[in-house]
């Protein structure tokens, strides 16, 4: 159930490295594949007065799994974008609480 929610990267890039990605990351968290979500959203930086790239940041949302599962995915993500000759990416992740999520109107 992660959510990768990824800016500055373009979708089609996030494509070639989708299928290892998450075949890497549910071997880490012990779940399926089908399990994580990627979306690429559309970003406009602005800048000095200027139209400008937006920064690779990519946001984790997830069920908190520890700070050692954590710095691994952090680590596989990081990998598989500068694999794409992306220079530089940050990362960010917010952790669901159980009780306040909810699948069709039932918290977990």
């Amino acid at each position: 159930m992660p959510h990768l929610i990824v800016r500055g990267i373009q979708a089609e890039q996030m494509a070639t490295i989708s299928e290892p990605l998450a075949v890497e990351l549910a071997a880490l968290c012990q779940c399926g594949t089908d399990n994580f979500t990627i979306e690429c959203l559309h970003t406009t930086g602005v800048f000095g007065g200027k139209i400008v790239e937006s920064f690779p940041f990519i946001e984790v949302a997830w069920f908190e799994r520890g700070q050692e599962v954590r710095d691994q995915f952090a680590q596989i993500v990081t990998k598989h974008v500068l694999s794409l000759g992306i220079p530089e990416v940050e990362m960010a992740f917010v952790a669901y609480q159980k009780e306040s999520y909810y699948a069709n109107g039932e918290h977990f």
